[in-house]
């Protein structure tokens, strides 16, 4: 239970004006969702891309330099979404299996 309460003191912490207006960050909002549900999958291109760009066949010589790559394609991908808030698909994440958006047939492991 600590594990959730500090989750949702974070949630909070992000969501005052303050620190919205000094980071210029979205609100979080947060909805119950059916635990192993297929739509849910859908996340799995973010952590995909990531993961072809910023880990796989990596050689960092430290946590702090995979931590930096980690941050950059993040920061990458939300520059680019601020700027093209209306077409984000392939020019945020490039490399999908599938577009990003709910389908109930999509099952986007990877092979």
């Amino acid at each position: 239970m600590a594990f959730f309460k500090k989750f949702f003191a974070e949630v909070k912490r992000v969501n005052k004006r303050e620190y919205r207006n000094t980071y210029q960050s979205p609100l979080v909002k947060l909805r119950p969702l059916p635990a192993r549900a297929q739509f849910l999958n859908v996340i799995e291109p973010v952590f995909s891309g990531l993961s072809q760009s910023a880990i796989q066949n990596s050689n960092y010589q430290s946590v702090d330099e995979a931590k930096q790559a980690n941050d950059r394609y993040f920061a990458v991908r939300n520059a680019i979404l601020r700027n093209n808030p209306k077409k984000v698909g392939n020019k945020i994440w490039g490399e999908e299996q599938v577009p990003s958006y709910f389908s109930v047939s999509h099952n986007c492991k990877d092979p």
